[in-house]
């Protein structure tokens, strides 16, 4: 046994040598297949859509946009995206396919270097009475066995170089779910908001309403009014009523919603999203850059083109196929009839030599599986491409989504002041017996109605900022993977 270690050692010294020389020699030997560049995409060098609304051309600043939430100055919000950031299970799942894509590079790269096997063996001989030779006869075998495919033409360094890849499409992945994620929040968020800003908008006039049928209740029992005043009253209410319930459901949904998000089973977070609060209020000034710097900021387009560069690496891998195989192959042990004899015998087996093997016909398979891989990479290359164009045309929408509601938001604004002061004429004018409550009625159902879009209106200025930002591929950065 130790005559085995030692030559096992000079093998190994051996071994290593010659992967020395050989990987000095592969690394002036460059990779068959194609390389990858980066594409170039066509795209403006502004925004189409006119900035208004505060938007501006400015640098965006990479603090505040992968922190987009703390311009809403909501520390609740604030506070229920930094923990969806560790508790929300995709993200959880993301990060594990970071984990695997790791992995995968560590099991690629294996094959650059020698494997080295262990093996021993007892076996049992009887030969048969007839022929003579009816004795037992045991022998023992024990030795290493070595290998080494060497990559004269870059069909594992290829199959690396993809590995890598995918590890960076892994990564852009994970960055891309935190970018939905912390934008879900937020829309739920502002959308919990806003249910309770309309609820309590609601039921606000609805105690008004139930005043003033009381008070027209009241007039009809001392022959005041008539029967179709008090009807007309009457169901006022009740469609003022009839709402509130589907305010609630929605409000319900919301908070819901919120907890799954964060990993919660739903009624979890009951305490702290209960408390009512206002709809956060957006910044007067939103700085966008331009769409270069939507293109480099997006994840799902940083993932798309390292899915790309890792398509274009594998069309290396099946064209490596083309060339022979050239293998470096030997082995150590003895033999011995004796379990002694294993440690003292001098009867060494070897065995060292050069190998290659080449495909030379297989009916054309590889060069189908080239075509197969090519055509995989001008599928990559037409995603990247969509990918791109999706990008720029949801930014846009934003930012006219985002311009176009505040000038919404502002008419309701206006609408509301002035339908607030009719419903107060009205409401004189009829207690003065100047007009029919018809028109009282009118001003109520007008009043309810603009003030019900206005806060519809905040909340949607408020999630077409959050849409914004989460077009530009705001919500995360390099030291949070």
């Amino acid at each position: 046994m130790k005559k085995i270690m030692k030559y096992a050692r000079l093998n190994h010294f051996a071994g290593g040598y010659i992967v020395g020389v050989a990987l000095l020699f592969l690394s002036a030997c460059a990779p068959v297949g194609p390389g990858h560049h980066p594409p170039a995409t066509a795209r403006s060098a502004q925004w189409q859509t006119p900035l208004r609304g505060g938007l501006a051309d400015e640098p965006i600043d990479r603090k505040v946009l992968s922190h987009w939430w703390h311009l809403l100055n909501d520390p609740l919000l604030s506070k229920l995206i930094d923990q969806a950031v560790t508790e929300n299970l995709d993200l959880k799942e993301a990060r594990s396919r970071v984990r695997e894509a790791r992995a995968r590079r560590g099991s690629a790269e294996t094959g650059l270097f020698p494997h080295v096997d262990a093996s021993g063996q007892m076996t049992q001989l009887k030969g048969s009475k007839e022929t003579g030779a009816g004795t037992v006869r045991s022998l023992f075998t024990a030795g290493f066995d070595a290998g080494w495919e060497v990559d004269f033409f870059g069909g594992v360094r290829r199959s690396i170089e993809a590995a890598d890849a995918d590890i960076q499409a892994a990564q852009a992945n994970l960055r891309d779910v935190r970018v939905t994620l912390a934008a879900e929040v937020g829309l739920n968020y502002v959308e919990m908001r806003t249910y309770q800003a309309r609820l309590i908008m609601a039921e606000d006039n609805l105690k008004a309403q139930e005043d003033m049928y009381d008070l027209i209740r009241q007039r009809f029992e001392a022959a005041l009014s008539d029967a179709l005043s008090m009807e007309q009253a009457r169901y006022n209410v009740e469609n003022t009523r009839s709402q509130i319930p589907s305010l609630r459901s929605g409000l319900e949904a919301s908070k819901n919603r919120i907890e799954v998000l964060l990993g919660k089973i739903p009624g979890q977070l009951r305490a702290e999203l209960t408390p009512v609060a206002p709809i956060p209020v957006t910044p007067p000034r939103v700085a966008v850059g331009i769409p270069a710097d939507c293109i480099r900021q997006r994840p799902d387009v940083r993932r798309a083109e390292w899915e790309l560069a890792a398509q274009t690496a594998r069309i290396g891998v099946a064209t490596a196929d083309l060339y022979p195989k050239f293998s470096l192959l030997g082995s150590i042990g003895i033999e011995t009839l004796t379990i002694a004899g294993v440690a003292s015998s001098d009867d060494l087996i070897y065995r060292i030599g050069p190998q290659f093997s080449w495909r030379v016909f297989d009916a054309g398979a590889i060069r189908r599986n080239i075509q197969i891989q090519s055509a995989l990479q001008e599928q990559a290359l037409a995603r990247y491409e969509s990918v791109v164009l999706k990008a720029l045309e949801e930014v846009e929408n934003a930012l006219k989504a985002y311009a176009e509601e505040q000038n919404r938001r502002d008419a309701l604004i206006q609408a509301s002041q002035a339908a607030d002061k009719a419903m107060t004429h009205a409401q004189e004018k009829f207690r003065a017996g100047l007009i029919a409550f018809y028109d009282v009625l009118d001003a109520q159902r007008s009043l309810l109605s603009f003030e019900d879009q206005l806060a519809q209106s905040e909340g949607t200025v408020t999630a077409d900022l959050i849409a914004l930002y989460k077009a530009l591929g705001g919500g995360w950065e390099e030291k949070l993977d």
